[in-house]
């Protein structure tokens, strides 16, 4: 598929079909998403992988919780259909720790010293590259947030370390058609470029 075609039909899909992911894809999703850039190279980030139908339910038991899952709204009713899971995660004190190395000069590990977080940032955009693969593949796939209450109890539930922190969760598999969500460029327009690319100033006149 042509790049900027993955780019335009890149969406978020919130129900999917119970077709298997072919397991070579899903290590590609990773791979790629391996080939992010990331601050001083740092790499700080980790991807739980979770593909087997037990570990897919205990990611929903774990974040949504066994009464939701026992009685679904339509959001999770739909997303509980992936049989695939990517969770991302970044570690700070990679990026704290790769910072105080000789070659970047600094001694310390002040997180003051970062205007934004770039180890949430780099995971991120390692994440938009598992979305990408996952439509070049054919496939559809959705990036959402873990609620901050679920945070131990995913990490207890699938031992990841005190380090790393997910950024979020994404699932992947074959989409099944929808409407969209609410919000989604099928119900609510896309902005007009020249609305929020400003060049040389912003709010300039657009117009040459």
């Amino acid at each position: 598929m042509e790049f900027q075609d993955v780019v335009r039909r890149r969406r978020m899909v919130r129900r999917y079909d119970d077709r298997p992911v072919d397991p070579a894809v899903v290590t590609r999703l990773v791979d790629n998403a391996t080939r992010a850039p990331s601050a001083g190279f740092s790499q700080g980030w980790g991807f739980l992988v979770l593909e087997a139908p037990e570990d897919v339910r205990r990611y929903w038991e774990s974040t949504a919780g066994p009464a939701a899952i026992a009685d679904p709204d339509a959001w999770l009713a739909g997303m509980m259909t992936a049989p695939v899971i990517v969770v991302p995660c970044s570690s700070k004190a990679a990026y704290l720790g790769r910072y105080a190395e000789p070659d970047k000069g600094w001694t310390d590990q002040e997180e003051a010293r970062w205007p934004v977080p770039f180890w949430h940032m780099d995971a991120a955009m390692a994440s938009l590259l598992v979305l990408q693969t996952a439509v070049d593949e054919g496939l559809g796939a959705c990036f959402f947030g873990v609620p901050p209450e679920a945070y131990p109890r995913l990490k207890e539930a699938f031992d990841i370390p005190p380090e790393f922190d997910p950024v979020g969760a994404i699932t992947v598999g074959h989409r099944v058609p929808d409407t969209g969500a609410q919000g989604s460029p099928s119900r609510r327009p896309r902005k007009p470029v020249d609305e929020v690319v400003h060049r040389g100033r912003w709010g300039r006149d657009q117009q040459r």
